[in-house]
């Protein structure tokens, strides 16, 4: 086990949030994001008081706003080419770019080379998670993006949360085409629920049992809601569920000291290879 830097007397199997190293409990300083030991509390306490960023007060979670602001964007190209309101889509581009696995499928003369992931458009996997079906649907994607990533982003970093965020939504789509790969799918919503696993097993991890609880209660209601309410896709959130949570579990891993000393490569490693297996998988059943 992982002895304290500061008292190496001390076996631990906590870490700091911050900068990975093991600390003991009188090293510790509860946050909402986790454990910080003492030099990280400083740091974060001298950045507070300066402006953050351009915008003084988002600097902590610039890819989050930045995901908002793509799969905002999408949807308002939607509307655009959908020549109607706020909630109507279904334009060209939505057949085009939606995660369909190919073959069979409702419409499926509206698909763009009539070809789908089994016909070689693997960038569906991706492109789907930046579409919506309708205003109700990207606002509540939306807003959970948001107060999802504001806990979890500054708990990992802008490029760890990045690659939970592709690995979550990835697996999403895997997840999506192994119940139905016959079936035009849109949504941010495996990502999103990739980032609730992911924030459950690392607050559980960080000993933030409080927060881990809430946010159970929170998984919870979402996967009664998917699974009550019609024309949800019910693999594309266990997809998701399912690859934030091995994320998650490979980064509290790599906090504890289990992947060695740089475990942030580590970590990422094991998200790219989410990343993948998600990708050779949805090929394999679309």
């Amino acid at each position: 086990m992982a002895t304290c830097y500061r008292h190496p007397d001390r076996e631990t199997g906590v870490a700091c949030s911050s900068c990975g190293r093991p600390i003991c409990p009188d090293c510790m300083t509860p946050t909402p994001v986790g454990m910080r030991c003492p030099e990280c509390m400083r740091e974060r306490t001298r950045v507070v008081r300066g402006p953050v960023g351009a915008g003084g007060k988002l600097g902590g979670y610039p890819v989050t706003m930045a995901l908002i602001a793509i799969n905002v964007a999408m949807y308002l190209v939607e509307i655009a080419k959908s020549g109607g309101g706020l909630d109507s889509v279904g334009s060209q581009l939505y057949y085009e770019l939606a995660l369909y696995g190919g073959g069979g499928g409702e419409l499926t003369e509206l698909v763009a080379g009539g070809g789908g992931v089994a016909g070689g458009q693997l960038y569906r996997l991706v492109t789907g998670g930046f579409l919506h079906g309708g205003i109700t649907h990207i606002l509540f994607n939306m807003v959970a993006l948001y107060f999802l990533g504001r806990l979890v982003e500054p708990a990992l970093g802008s490029a760890r949360f990045a690659a939970l965020y592709v690995a979550s939504l990835l697996a999403g789509s895997f997840g999506a085409l192994l119940l139905d790969p016959h079936t035009f799918t849109v949504g941010a919503s495996g990502a999103i629920f990739g980032l609730f696993a992911a924030a459950f097993v690392i607050a559980r991890g960080r000993g933030l049992d409080q927060i881990a609880g809430q946010l159970a209660i929170l998984i919870v209601l979402n996967l009664a809601f998917t699974l009550s309410v019609p024309g949800i896709s019910i693999g594309g959130h266990l997809g998701g569920l399912a690859g934030g949570a091995i994320c998650a579990a490979a980064i509290v891993a790599g906090e504890r000291g289990h992947l060695g000393r740089n475990h942030r490569a580590a970590e990422l490693a094991a998200m790219a290879a989410v990343a993948v297996i998600s990708v050779l998988g949805a090929v394999a059943v679309a």
